[in-house]
């Protein structure tokens, strides 16, 4: 597999028209956030600190654009659509530490807090990276949903509705370059997403919460290499996703199913569960390694052979 995408020249860039579509739809802070509906009453210390490590996981949006900026330096449609993204990830952290700021004035992310999640991941390939945060996209929009029905304070209810919904703008504008990879790069890109598909559809099996600010990133500093394992208190993950916000086998499976949904509809095969998708990737995997063995022997043959006298 390759490490960094290969140059794209052969299909319509997809940025003009994301960012018509995401700027028509975009959220004006000031306006669109009902500030002066905030209930002191309503809001719990405890809630108030998962707030700050939200606020703090989604400033870790610098380093994985600047991942993806290394990684797809061939790629300039892709990379001028992370101007987009990027700019909205870090609105997400930005409105919570402003909600902060106005009720919680103590618990506002220090820069030194924030520049801790600010770390370089290790090379990685292309598509497995573009894939995995597709799929990280579709569960903190779940997240973001159940977190919004956890909280009882109306202004924070409302944020984390509005980030859920941009979240799953994210993952749309994410499919819509999957489908330009497969275009451009057939049976590996179908391979590519299968495997990482079967990965993020399989959290039921693993003891941590699958998603890329909680998976290992840069081996030199293991085991300090992960998002979660820099914020100030590295636990709060999982207290928040079980015990908080109680996001259970239920809504894990609506995480799966849109996996599955999303990739059906990608790679034109039915996917009803995560073994069905596992059966696709062992056949685009052998079908990818016999596409490399044809290719080369074909370069081999194309080769004079030198004969000594």
């Amino acid at each position: 597999m390759t490490t960094a995408m290969p140059s794209v020249v052969s299909t319509p860039m997809l940025y003009p028209e994301l960012f018509k579509q995401l700027e028509s739809v975009r959220w004006d802070m000031e306006k669109d956030i009902p500030w002066s509906a905030f209930e002191a009453h309503s809001l719990t210390d405890e809630q108030a600190q998962t707030i700050k490590m939200n606020a703090i996981t989604e400033w870790a949006a610098l380093p994985a654009t600047e991942m993806f900026l290394r990684d797809n330096r061939g790629d300039s449609d892709f990379c001028a659509f992370l101007s987009i993204w990027f700019f909205e990830e870090q609105k997400h952290s930005l409105v919570l530490m402003e909600y902060l700021r106005r009720f919680r004035p103590e618990l506002v992310p220090t820069e030194a807090e924030l520049h801790e999640v600010r770390f370089e991941f290790d090379p990685a390939p292309a598509l497995e990276t573009l894939m995995l945060h597709f799929c990280g996209e579709i569960r903190l929009n779940h997240w973001y949903r159940r977190a919004a029905e956890w909280h009882t304070e109306p202004v924070i209810k409302k944020i984390y509705t509005t980030l859920s919904q941009d979240e799953a703008r994210h993952g749309g504008a994410y499919l819509r370059y999957m489908k330009r990879a497969i275009t451009n790069f057939g049976c590996e890109a179908k391979a590519a997403f299968s495997k990482v598909g079967v990965l993020m559809a399989s959290a039921r099996r693993t003891a941590q919460a699958l998603h890329p600010t909680n998976l290992h990133v840069n081996k030199s500093l293991f085991p300090r290499d992960t998002v979660q394992s820099r914020v100030p208190n590295p636990d709060w993950m999982d207290q928040w996703l079980n015990q908080q916000i109680n996001f259970d086998a239920i809504w894990e499976g609506k995480v799966v199913d849109r996996i599955l949904h999303n990739l059906s509809l990608l790679l034109d095969r039915s996917f009803k569960t995560v073994q069905e998708l596992n059966r696709y990737r062992k056949e685009t995997a052998q079908q990818v390694a016999q596409e490399l063995a044809a290719s080369v022997k074909s370069t081999s043959a194309s080769v004079p052979s030198l004969s000594v006298p």
